[in-house]
């Protein structure tokens, strides 16, 4: 198997550091709101990752941290405190808020058929963990006190940017999002690792520690958790390329330097989901989540063929329309594993020279850096295949399908919203938009009518119109 190594920037074989066990460690979610597509995206297809791991006969074992405490808008500390914005737009405890959208996130990853991590590790469980290792590097001289909070002093570390590749003003501007500067900062860079004063007043979250009653930096979590939960080297370490820069720069800092070892294999990394202005984020636009998907007629799994149908180094562009064709060929896909399924015995078949071949291109396609859009470009060709038996097709799809995890033999009707229908709906709300502010209120009411006779129902909200198909 060969994969993209961020660290290397190249393209690497892939060889565990233990032969028996792949040890493999998933950024998880900051549970302050719904997940936002672009993160569902690197979710899948690190649902990919694992799957293809345990397709090619390796042992895994997966490790991913809920971030329940401390993540700050900007990586670089600075900006408000996105559990705290969480609790305060909610009226809500920031417990109440964690554990809302923890829950959230689990339901999202489950209509996704992406497989939940064999360790979910919640932040606010390792506080003690955070201590002990905090006090190591304070032993080793990593650290610094300012204003109340302990510091990583980044230039204690020669090869600081070895991941990113950026020099250090470089990385200055890509950590910065016109915020506040901490003037307590020997340099730009450092980091903290336990806050006990900060900009907020009344922090919910807050623990005794040997500096004050505080809590803990975001980056220190990913490295104590997965110390923790792997020991001191692992195999993979993944997440969205926007983590490149600074938290995961930060990660590696603190954990060689605890350690004194290298401490990742293969650096992994998912691209952008991106609008046509370029990256799309949870403060940008209509706030794009899997029920805003549900709600506008879509599929779950539409969204996830859809992603699988780019390869994860690359950035995608999002659009209903684009959603739409693919939600219009997964389903037609699935229309035509239906006709040739005849629901026969397969599980003692053996597979012909023909029908392996197909087998053998499919697992080339995913070893060669999961190229996930290839092996669905094989699984269309095995069905148009003649020297294939309809029985051993669906033996193949069956085993594809541990992979891809679309449902493709399960015989469920699922809403289905061709281009012309998604298209035609969008113009008539537009129509309806226009209508609205002209104050043609019943043209505005005969364009929802219309859409209702036809099965769209229409839902106004604070950020745009919604609809669904209802039965």
């Amino acid at each position: 198997m060969k994969l993209y190594n961020t660290l290397s920037k190249s393209i690497e074989d892939f060889k565990p550091i233990d032969e028996n066990l792949v040890k493999m460690y998933t950024c998880g979610p900051t549970v302050y709101n719904y997940a936002h597509l672009g993160n569902l995206r690197t979710y899948i297809h690190e649902d990919i990752l694992e799957k293809t791991l345990r397709y090619l006969g390796y042992n895994v074992k997966r490790v991913m941290n809920i971030t329940d405490v401390g993540h700050l808008e900007s990586d670089a500390d600075e900006g408000e405190d996105k559990m705290l914005k969480g609790a305060k737009r909610e009226n809500k405890t920031v417990w109440e808020i964690a554990q809302h959208y923890t829950d959230a996130f689990f339901r999202d990853i489950e209509k996704l058929n992406i497989k939940k991590a064999d360790i979910v590790a919640k932040a606010t469980d390792y506080i003690n963990e955070y201590i002990e290792f905090i006090k190591g590097l304070e032993e080793k001289g990593y650290t610094y006190m300012a204003n109340g909070n302990v510091y990583f002093d980044i230039t204690k570390v020669e090869d600081y940017t070895k991941l990113s590749g950026m020099d250090l003003e470089q990385l200055k501007t890509a950590s910065r999002e016109e915020v506040s500067i901490d003037v307590h900062k020997k340099n730009p860079q450092d980091f903290v690792l336990w806050f006990t004063k900060s900009k907020f007043e009344n922090q919910a979250m807050k623990w005794d520690s040997p500096w004050g009653v505080g809590y803990p930096g975001w980056h220190i979590e990913c490295s104590v958790i997965s110390l923790k939960n792997l020991g001191e080297q692992m195999d993979i370490h993944c997440g969205g390329v926007d983590h490149i820069p600074v938290h995961h720069t930060n990660e590696i800092a603190q954990t060689e330097s605890y350690t004194g070892k290298p401490w990742v294999k293969y650096w992994w990394h998912s691209e952008f989901l991106i609008d046509q202005d370029g990256k799309m984020s949870k403060s940008k636009g209509e706030f794009l989540t899997l029920s805003l998907l549900e709600k506008k007629g879509f599929n779950p799994l539409s969204y996830r063929y859809y992603a699988l149908n780019s390869h994860y180094r690359k950035q995608l562009a999002f659009s209903f329309d684009s959603l739409a064709s693919a939600e219009n060929a997964y389903m037609k896909l699935k229309s035509r594993i239906r006709s040739i399924n005849d629901n026969a015995d397969i599980s003692e078949m053996e597979l012909s020279k023909e029908a392996i071949k197909y087998k053998e291109e499919f697992k080339n396609c995913l070893e060669d850096d999961l190229n996930t859009a290839n092996a669905i470009t094989v699984l269309f060709n095995l069905l148009k295949a003649d020297e294939v038996t309809n029985s051993e097709k669906i033996k193949l799809i069956e085993d594809f399908d541990k992979l891809l995890s679309l449902d493709l033999l399960k015989d469920e009707e699922v809403n289905e919203v061709h281009d012309e229908m998604a298209e035609y709906i969008e113009e008539m709300i537009q129509n309806r938009q226009e209508a609205k502010k002209n104050k043609n209120y019943q043209l505005a009411d005969a364009i929802r009518a219309e859409l209702l006779e036809k099965g769209i129902m229409l839902e106004d909200t604070r950020q745009g119109v919604n609809w669904k198909k209802i039965n």
